[in-house]
């Protein structure tokens, strides 16, 4: 067995439920805007983004119509994404 070697149903699990939550931060934090309560910070967002949560975020952002104006992820969420599903498809060729 290889030291990087994942399962991957599991990876996929994993990667489903974090994805869930990142769509879902991006929910609240939409909520608390619209409240002016506490609110998760952009750095908080694109952090959860470049650990493989883009998807989530991305999704997020198209649903809840949140953060679209902001460069930073009208451009940094597309290219995290790609940067994702790029280093999982390298980890996936890892394991034949």
């Amino acid at each position: 067995m290889e030291l990087y070697s994942l399962n991957l149903e599991k990876t996929f699990f994993i990667l489903i439920l974090w994805n869930f939550i990142a769509f879902w931060t991006m929910g609240w934090d939409k909520r608390q805007a619209r409240r002016q309560g506490p609110r998760a910070a952009e750095r908080t967002l694109l952090m959860m983004a470049f650990l493989f949560g883009a998807a989530g975020i991305l999704t997020g952002m198209l649903v809840f119509r949140h953060k679209t104006r902001h460069w930073s992820f009208r451009l940094g969420i597309p290219v995290l994404l790609i940067a994702n599903g790029w280093l999982l498809y390298r980890l996936w060729l890892g394991q034949g």
